[in-house]
């Protein structure tokens, strides 16, 4: 017979927290209308033949509610860091004055933030497509388990309903990550 541990649940858990820390990270790089560094974590220059993130180049500091300042730590940094910016699909230019560059944000417009706010949409129904798979996979090799005899109809029984909700809750936390990422987005 094979018993399931708190450890295969944990395992669950783990891959569908991996999830929300992926969508987190998804949800950090929408522009939201004001200044966040973490609209360029994936923003990446040559630097010394190795592509480095702006962070490892750069200071990062956000002096305004909608103002990033890029101060390099190489000068001769500064027009790569700003031909990646351009490059990027941020949407913003920035202004370089020989010794930072910075990146004004807009105020969003509404049609924008509806725009923004189905992307979120579209993160969250991704993550949430990764959480049931994972469940799936769960119950598909509790099911053959069960074909296999080495697994009773009640005990599949009770594994299905506690992975479901585990599935629940992640469920809903992704809703409660999308709800607050779109509420931060509709702020004027």
């Amino acid at each position: 017979m094979i018993e399931i541990t708190s450890k295969d649940y944990d395992q669950v858990e783990s891959k569908m927290t991996k999830a929300i820390e992926n969508l987190q990270e998804n949800l950090n790089a929408i522009r939201a209308g004001r200044a966040n560094p973490h609209v360029l974590d994936r923003i990446t220059v040559e630097y010394y033949g190795a592509p480095s993130p702006l962070n490892a180049v750069a200071n990062i500091q956000v002096p305004e509610a909608r103002m990033i300042t890029l101060a390099p730590w190489d000068p001769s940094m500064l027009r790569e860091i700003e031909r990646a910016i351009q490059a990027s699909d941020l949407g913003i230019t920035p202004t370089n004055d020989g010794k930072l560059i910075r990146l004004v944000f807009p105020v969003l417009t509404e049609e924008r933030r509806k725009d923004l706010t189905k992307q979120v949409k579209v993160y969250g129904e991704e993550t949430k497509v990764v959480v049931r798979n994972t469940r799936r996979d769960f119950i598909d090799k509790m099911r053959a388990a069960n074909k296999k005899k080495e697994l009773t109809d009640d005990s599949l029984k009770e594994y299905e309903e506690k992975v479901q909700k585990i599935t629940d809750k992640f469920t809903k936390e992704v809703d409660a990550v999308c709800d607050k990422k779109n509420a931060e987005l509709m702020e004027i």
